[in-house]
């Protein structure tokens, strides 16, 4: 391809809008622009990578015996309403009437669609196993688009669906698709890895997210530096002990006037964070809730979300702490506080002596404790783990916490779908069974952008070799006749032979073609300048590790093989 000739808008400065690395260099490269909030247009550079994407992931998909299918982006209510998530989604999916007044949405994801689809078609064990998958763009209305295709409302996106006879057949698919997903990551070029994870609104029984680290990463992940535990921190568990201070004297009001928060607490009463329970005001489907954890440790919403079993959940607003909690903000405690639930931290389960609100402006109790000045519904684990604390599964470890951009997500939905969509097949005894499901998705377009951000430098973007979107770029610098007509040589060469090669033909200076050429990040570059011609060499230079070296221009192709190859 000639740079003449590609739509290739490239950009000087970082866009104001991009707040991430993967976000600033799709749109500096020209890959990518931004439609409206979350929403985006995908150039041909950056469309070519996708593509990429898109082909070793149905590489591993068919390898793995799963059939390719497209589904529908516009669903009817009825499926959403059969399985029972139509409200469990919320206000994710963007819902809408047609002319007849019937009511559809635009596809978050297909499991219902897959269900559907399957429950007039499936009729015997004969039928099963199947893994059916599809590479299509679905839509959420995300509350915040944020960091350009990383939380976007329209994305592209490798969804599969296992359709088993019973449980043992699910783990014999769930650990086809895990291993799948390895060797697509690994033949992405990133360095990715499974961490146990919350099943959230898709429901079943286990799920393993795929994480690639990076400091731009929405996800907290918790690693064992002893053994291979490995966990979101939406579900990572710990080895924390339970509180006990051993304080049985009763309970007593104290003046705080406007110390309303855990650190100005511990610095008014000289009272470490641990001696006070931290009361959160949270509105859980329309329910007042008030969860309790300890001063030191912050509320996991996700553990919260899945004890409440809510479809929504969230803080509860300043006017609704008199309104439904008979409260004060900053000054909540659970202490006398009838008409709420009330739900706590294990790690309280024994505590006395503590620090609470008082439910007054200006007042907190003291010397509070658990089961005997208030009760609470049920102990749960609700607190979000901390680096340092042990690890659940060993004696030795301890957690570490690093940054994650989840690229995959694969789940053992069980009978979830089926049973409430009606979803059978006759077992060999000719008995009605439903159908065993999982579900395994892959972010194609987050991907590429958890790319850039694991392959970037200062200059630009550093693609790993099998998703770039070409793989050598001729430089032909100056105006010297001799220099345009070998380098065109050498672009029919390679092409000839099967290279995907970009030539930068265009009629700028130097420094804007090595700049563009650092930019989009093609693994390979070839510079021929007047003096380089002189000697019979080209200077290549390897993007990844900015290496550059000089290539006699005898048998040029052959010797441009041996050195791709060697690229990382």
């Amino acid at each position: 391809m000639r740079m003449s000739k590609l739509y290739l808008p490239t950009l000087k400065e970082d866009p104001a809008e991009a707040e991430v690395t993967s976000h600033k260099l799709m749109l500096r490269a020209g890959m990518m622009r931004k439609h409206s909030s979350g929403i985006y247009s995908y150039l041909p550079l950056g469309y070519k990578v996708i593509k990429k994407v898109e082909s070793i992931t149905r590489k591993h998909m068919d390898n793995s015996e799963a059939q390719e299918v497209l589904l529908p982006v516009m669903q009817t209510s009825k499926i959403w309403k059969d399985s029972k998530r139509w409200d469990k989604f919320g206000p994710l999916m963007i819902k809408f009437h047609d002319r007849k007044n019937r009511e559809y949405c635009l596809g978050p994801t297909h499991e219902e669609v897959v269900t559907d689809l399957v429950r007039d078609e499936v009729r015997s064990y004969k039928d099963l196993p199947l893994n059916l998958y599809q590479i299509q763009t679905k839509v959420r209305d995300e509350i915040r688009p944020r960091f350009g295709v990383m939380r976007g409302r329209e994305f592209i996106m490798k969804d599969a669906y296992s359709l088993d006879v019973d449980y043992e057949g699910l783990d014999l698919s769930y650990q086809a698709m895990y291993d799948a997903y390895e060797k697509v990551f690994a033949e992405c070029g990133l360095e990715a890895v499974a961490v146990e994870a919350d099943t959230g609104a898709m429901g079943g029984k286990d799920s393993h997210e795929f994480m690639v680290l990076a400091d731009s990463g929405e996800d907290e992940i918790a690693f064992c530096s002893d053994c291979d535990y490995a966990a979101n921190v939406e579900r990572a568990t710990s080895k924390k002990v339970e509180i006990d201070f051993e304080v049985e004297s009763d309970f007593e009001k104290i003046h705080t006037p406007e110390i309303k928060t855990i650190s100005e607490l511990e610095e008014y009463l000289e009272v470490p964070a641990a001696k006070m329970i931290k009361a959160v005001a949270m509105i859980a489907d329309g329910e007042a809730v008030l969860a309790l954890v300890s001063g030191e440790d912050e509320l996991n919403e996700i553990k919260l979300t899945n004890y409440l079993q809510a479809n929504e959940l969230r803080a509860a607003e300043e006017e609704e702490f008199e309104e439904l909690f008979n409260s004060v903000p900053g000054f909540i405690g659970p202490v006398n506080l009838n008409g709420v639930r009330i739900v706590a931290d294990q790690r309280l389960k024994n505590m006395s002596g503590a620090i609470v609100g008082a439910n007054e402006k200006d007042y907190h109790l003291k010397n509070v404790k658990t089961n005997r000045d208030f009760e609470v519904e049920a102990f749960a684990d609700l607190r979000s783990v901390r680096g340092g604390e042990r690890c659940p599964n060993c004696d030795s470890g301890k957690l570490n916490i690093k940054d994650g951009i989840e690229v995959g997500h694969i789940f053992k939905l069980g009978t979830k779908y089926s049973k409430n969509m009606g979803a059978n097949y006759l077992d060999e005894n000719g008995k009605a069974q439903p159908i065993v499901m999982g579900s395994y998705g892959i972010g194609i377009t987050r991907l590429v952008a958890a790319a850039i951000e694991q392959n970037n430098d200062d200059y630009g973007i550093k693609w790993p070799k099998a998703i770039a979107p070409y793989q050598i770029i001729i430089l032909p610098l100056g105006n010297d006749e001799a220099v345009q007509e070998k380098s065109e040589e050498i672009y029919q060469d390679l092409k000839a032979k099967g290279w995907e090669v970009l030539i930068d033909d265009r009629n700028e200076r130097a420094g804007v073609k090595f700049n563009d050429s650092e930019l989009i990040g093609i693994p390979l570059r070839l510079t021929i300048g007047s003096r380089s011609l002189e000697n019979g060499v080209v200077e290549a230079m390897i993007r990844s590790e900015n290496k550059k070296l000089e290539i006699e221009l005898d048998n040029l192709d052959q010797k441009v093989e041996k050195l791709y190859e060697e690229i990382s």
